[in-house]
């Protein structure tokens, strides 16, 4: 694209503000400058566009016909930044950007935000997948779930709003054949979770020895679900599919030392951001408990 050919903004801007208010002292109060520093910008102008934009004495300058043209080209383009701005600043206050780990987000969140929207049909909620620590400084998202046992660091706030269980899910038909006959699925992020739910369940079922990974917890679910093993999964991203039968959990779920944690800079909540997460405490009230582990046979 070619190069623009625009005189200095802050020219543009004191010059503005004179030809709209009249007066020099008006714009320097309006520009929090001072009454020199206007009729320098203005002066500079004059050069820059090689055309006298005022005429008159000092203290009683009037536009000349250019500057009268001028400063209506001027003052329409800047009525259209400041709507456009203002459009902007209004889309911020009422738009929430969430980075959320993905599985929560399609199996938790999602299918429950038209009850969010149903009492807030003015706030928006658009959710980005994303995991690891989040960093507000360069991320750009105004908040974050994340499942974590720690504290998620400095210049952050947590609420925990939902304890996390898990155990192993399979479909009626590999439950019926018996976990030792059954496949281990396992994700490559987490590939220790079935030795951390033997650890926090107590219980060392039998290993078929064949294991099959996936690279996301979602796959690793559907594999469940078509009968491809068994996966230890959080009990929240299964409780609709036990419920609907697609899955079976015979030994049960568990408690983890994790917490589904909503996160936001400290001390910069929004107030879309205030209203989500007294909505999340809420659904995370009413979550269906999990069926608790087995005594292992």
């Amino acid at each position: 694209m070619p190069k623009r050919s625009l005189p200095p903004l802050t020219a543009l801007r004191a010059f503005e503000a004179f030809a709209r208010l009249g007066r020099m002292n008006l714009a320097a109060d309006e520009l929090c400058v001072t009454h020199g520093a206007i009729s320098r910008q203005v002066r500079g102008l004059e050069r820059h566009c090689g055309v006298r934009l005022t005429e008159g004495p000092r203290n009683g300058l009037r536009l000349t016909e250019a500057g009268r043209r001028f400063a209506e080209a001027l003052g329409g383009a800047f009525d259209g930044i400041e709507r456009s701005f203002l459009a902007l600043r209004g889309a911020g206050e009422s738009e929430l950007h969430l980075s959320c780990v993905g599985t929560l987000a399609m199996r938790w969140l999602i299918p429950r935000l038209p009850a969010f929207h149903a009492r807030h049909p003015g706030l928006n909620i658009r959710v980005t997948e994303a995991y690891g620590p989040v960093d507000f400084g360069k991320d750009p998202f105004d908040a974050a779930i994340r499942l974590t046992e720690q504290a998620p660091g400095e210049g952050v706030e947590a609420t925990p709003f939902l304890d996390n269980f898990h155990g192993p899910v399979m479909s009626p038909q590999v439950a019926r054949q018996g976990l030792g006959a059954a496949p281990r699925l396992q994700t490559r992020p987490h590939r220790q979770a079935w030795r951390e739910w033997s650890l926090h369940a107590g219980v060392e079922p039998p290993d078929s020895g064949l294991h099959r990974e996936y690279e996301h917890l979602f796959y690793m679910l559907e594999a469940a679900a078509a009968g491809l093993g068994a996966g230890v999964s959080p009990w929240i991203y299964v409780a609709g599919d036990i419920a609907s039968g697609r899955l079976v959990a015979p030994y049960g779920f568990v408690r983890t030392p994790a917490r589904f944690v909503f996160v936001t800079p400290t001390g910069k909540v929004t107030p879309v951001a205030e209203a989500f997460r007294a909505w999340l405490l809420e659904e995370a009230a009413i979550a269906p408990p999990p069926p608790l582990a087995a005594v292992a046979a």
